[in-house]
């Protein structure tokens, strides 16, 4: 698609003073339309989006516990079992439907904590420079280089298994790269004419930090945030892996953990919480490329 615009709208450009406004969204919505018609962007929107619903309506596509027995042991999936049961006689499908919802908990927990945290700080040390700067990048430095599995082992291993745990600490732990990023972008930002501007016209540092900085380098931050919520996925995945998650809550890596025994003859107890967790990632890091090539295109 090309970012030609109506006549009728450059015209009007020219007698109405907000019709500029109305021409640079024209052409920000049509390049952003460009961005995500590529295969790979429209897949992982169409992943990532399938998820997110099944998460917030997984108690009503799943209604049964995830936990209850629910029929036959080692069911083959049919009409009255879709995915089958396990070696419990438990559904396998509001297993994978709760399973999801649990990894989007989580994913959206760290979330919660790094990117606030990340983008503050990045966003303060690229503004102001100097010893602010400084401080905030070494300090980055000493919480990128902690392993976060084995840093969330620990902390499981000395205060028990647990959902609020697991967010804690990744949440603590993930928010230095966004930082960094944030740094990136605002070091650039400062220098623009728009920024310029607003200091000419007398606005305080606070406030162009607020209104100009942290907004526009945003976008960037968010595309690492799509890699970083797969990335904590598969770190949850890998803890219910290894019998380490909440107990209370069902895990895409417990399930796969108990299809351990029974890999030849049910093979639908490790194929379907697989895909499902191949989904999410896929599903995320597509969006992410999709994000990427948006901002690239000069979005």
């Amino acid at each position: 698609m090309s970012d030609s615009i109506p006549a009728s709208v450059t015209a009007e450009a020219i007698v109405d003073p907000q019709a500029p406004q109305l021409v640079g969204l024209m052409r920000r919505r049509l390049r952003l339309a460009d961005a995500f018609r590529t295969p790979g962007a429209i897949v992982g929107i169409v992943l990532s989006c399938f998820f997110l619903a099944v998460a917030v309506l997984a108690d009503v596509i799943a209604s049964s516990d995830p936990f209850g027995f629910a029929g036959p042991a080692l069911s083959a999936p049919s009409a009255l079992y879709p995915l089958g049961t396990d070696d419990l006689g438990r559904d396998l499908f509001s297993g994978v439907v709760h399973g999801i919802r649990t990894s989007v908990m989580v994913a959206a927990g760290v979330v919660m904590l790094a990117l606030p945290v990340g983008l503050l700080l990045g966003s303060v040390a690229g503004a102001r420079g100097g010893w602010i700067d400084d401080l905030v990048m070494r300090f980055s430095e000493i919480w990128q280089v902690l392993p976060r599995f084995f840093l969330v082992l620990m902390v499981i291993a000395l205060f028990g298994p647990g959902l609020d745990r697991v967010v804690l600490v990744l949440g603590l732990t993930s928010w230095a790269l966004l930082a960094r990023i944030a740094r990136a972008e605002a070091m650039t930002i400062r220098e623009r004419d728009f920024v310029e501007a607003a200091r000419a016209l007398g606005a305080s540092e606070t406030r162009i930090l607020v209104r100009h900085i942290v907004p526009h380098g945003l976008p960037a931050v968010i595309v690492y945030v799509a890699l970083l919520v797969a990335q904590v996925m598969l770190i949850e995945a890998s803890l219910g892996f290894l019998g380490l998650g909440d107990p209370n809550a069902i895990s895409l890596g417990y399930l796969a953990a108990q299809a351990q025994r029974f890999l030849r003859i049910a093979w639908w107890m490790w194929f379907f919480p697989g895909v499902a967790l191949i989904g999410l990632v896929i599903g995320l890091n597509l969006l992410a490329d999709g994000l990427s090539d948006r901002i690239r295109s000069g979005g």
